[in-house]
């Protein structure tokens, strides 16, 4: 084995840790992803940046324990039960875009030379997305509840798993020129016994651990478990990584699973993060250079090819063309599990390595141009496709309302419901004409509109009604509706949600008769309970809170007229907890 020169490997470490901390830091501030962040910064200090690494070898092996590692924990994310929850977009919509990405990339991939076996390989291999790229944007972008983000959750996941078979074919293949060997089948031998002692072998062997009441004890148990695995599939010519997965998903269904993932869930990003950097290190860009036309066209056409498949499948499951569109830019890029099956596949000899490099920059690319793609979509296509549906507005019942309730999610739910049980007449009215879809089928009574349309209102009755309720999420819109019904029905009165204190501010100084924050009185209701929990009375705890909210109640009434002044909205609030801490300290009921 190869000496290491421990300062050597320090320093490597030092370098390896500020580029990747340097990446996040510059590329989440410029809203590109951390993924892109990462990739860049092990170009930096890569050969063809700076040539910091002095033992690149040595740190690539670090950084495939840090993927071993990673999919452990993805494994326990993936629950039996949350397969079958989805089962019918993880099959359905999950193999239709992996095996339909894959054809054409195949097709593409044997018409430029490539022999039949490998490119189905890399078909395969590259019709996945990046698991972490993709759910980082629709998180920034709050799309992973639409029905674009549910659906592209479930094509990530499915090529989670998809990864599972591609490894069991990549060790098949590296065998076929010395003939197959028994090894690829002892290692799925060794999944199903592993799978048939988890109940009576390794839950025991963890609940004998967790009775020490120590840590370091499970993680310790937690790291033997994962890389003892993945040892074990290496010694059977199967990937660790593929080891470290199975592991995680037979035990996401255990009662330790959550104490699994607390013990590495810390090093999950750093993970990542370092797999990520060693990638990026290895990046050839001298292809890029030496040519760049072919390079352009692989990236222009993977992520044409995996753009129009998502499209077409989004529009057959019955998204409209912006929700399409968003889960195909969001998925065309390449996946990160490509650079761990391309490495599989030219440590096997299934592919050439200079072959293996070139894909590699390829992906690469293709994830940096991700998020250039949805900035120009977000900034010209999106505007002319976000217009009302084809469909037509509803038609309104004229039963003469008493309130009107604009927006139909969570909170105006709630409100509709309790007014329906009364007998109170009421119309609401949302923009969302799936959500309009759904809620109906519960029974309510819901219209598909734009609420903030002055003749719709008018037709659904605000001329007549008593009361608004204005339950929209977004801020500006909500604000501008209060705006227009204050200036165009002033006997209507509105009672409104607000997101946060300053939306609550903005909404009272238009002249909202109430104005209720989000989760405000269920936060006092927890902190009455945690009250009576440490000691106080029930009485004491209730008068707390009730001193505190309307306290705070008459210093958002003061802050209207200072709503454009950051400071001294500051210096109130300072003013107001002295207030109220001295309040406190001389009411005796209180201290109790």
């Amino acid at each position: 084995m190869e000496h290491i020169n421990t300062h050597i490997f320090l320093l490597d470490a030092v370098v390896f840790l500020a580029a990747a901390l340097l990446g996040l830091l510059i590329f989440r501030r410029l809203g590109l992803g951390s993924v892109l962040g990462f990739l860049s910064a092990g170009v930096l200090i890569g050969p063809w940046g700076l040539d910091f690494m002095s033992s690149p070898g040595v740190v690539l092996g670090f950084s495939e324990i840090g993927v071993v590692l990673l999919l452990f924990i993805i494994g326990l994310e993936v629950q039996p039960k949350r397969l079958w929850e989805s089962r019918r977009q993880l099959v359905g919509l999950g193999t239709s875009q992996w095996l339909l990405s894959g054809l054409l990339i195949f097709a593409l991939a044997y018409v430029l030379g490539v022999p039949t076996a490998p490119a189905a390989l890399l078909g395969l291999t590259l019709a996945l997305s990046s698991t972490a790229f993709a759910l980082q944007m629709l998180a920034e972008r709050n799309e992973l509840s639409k029905p674009h983000g549910r659906q592209g959750f479930s094509v990530l996941l499915f090529q989670d798993l998809a990864v599972i078979p591609l490894l069991v074919l990549i060790a098949l293949l590296g065998q076929e020129s010395a003939g197959l060997s028994w090894k690829p089948l002892a290692g799925i031998g060794l999944i199903i016994l592993l799978a048939m002692s988890t109940r009576h072998v390794l839950r025991p062997l963890l609940k004998f651990v967790a009775r020490s009441k120590s840590p370091e004890g499970f993680s310790g148990a937690a790291l033997l478990l994962v890389f003892a695995v993945a040892v074990a599939m290496d010694a059977a010519e199967l990937s660790m990584a593929l080891g470290a997965f199975v592991a995680g998903i037979l035990l996401a269904d255990s009662e330790y699973r959550h104490e699994l993932e607390a013990a590495i869930e810390p090093f999950k990003g750093l993970l990542m993060g370092l797999f990520f950097v060693a990638v990026g290190a290895s990046i050839e860009l001298g292809l890029l250079a030496a040519q760049p036309l072919l390079v352009m066209f692989l990236v222009v056409a993977l992520i044409s090819i995996k753009a129009g498949v998502l499209y077409v499948l989004g529009r057959f499951n019955q998204l409209n063309h912006a929700g399409a569109l968003t889960m195909a830019l969001v998925l065309c890029q390449g996946g990160e599990f490509a650079f761990l099956l391309l490495a599989e596949m030219s440590s096997q000899a299934v592919i050439p390595v200079a072959q293996s490099q070139l894909l590699v920059l390829v992906v690469s690319l293709s994830m940096a141009a991700t998020p250039l793609l949805l900035w120009l979509f977000d900034r010209f296509i999106a505007p002319r496709l976000n217009k009302p549906e084809s469909r037509s507005y509803d038609t309104f019942e004229h039963h003469r309302p008493q309130v009107i309730i604009a927006g139909f999610g969570r909170f105006g739910q709630i409100v509709g419901r309790i007014l329906g049980i009364r007998g109170i007449r009421y119309i609401a009215l949302d923009s969302d004409p799936t959500q309009v879809e759904l809620v109906k089928s519960f029974g309510n009574e819901v219209y598909y509109g734009d609420v903030s349309r002055l003749e719709l209102l008018r037709a659904a009755g605000a001329d007549e009604a008593k009361l608004l309720i204005l339950a929209l999420e977004d801020v500006q819109i909500s604000m501008q509706l209060a705006k227009m019904v204050r200036a165009s029905f002033p006997h209507l009165k509105i009672f409104a949600r607000a997101r946060n204190r300053e939306h609550a501010s903005c909404l009272m100084k238009l002249g909202c008769e109430m104005v209720t924050r989000e989760m405000y009185a269920s936060s006092l209701e927890v902190a009455k309970a945690t009250l009576s929990e440490v000691g106080l009375t029930e009485s004491a705890a209730a008068n707390t809170v009730r001193l505190f909210r309307q306290h705070d109640e008459d210093l958002l009434q003061a802050s209207i007229e200072h709503i454009d002044d950051l400071n001294k909205r500051i210096e109130m609030a300072r003013q107001s907890q002295r207030e109220l801490a001295e309040l406190f300290a001389s009411d005796e009921e209180a201290r109790t």
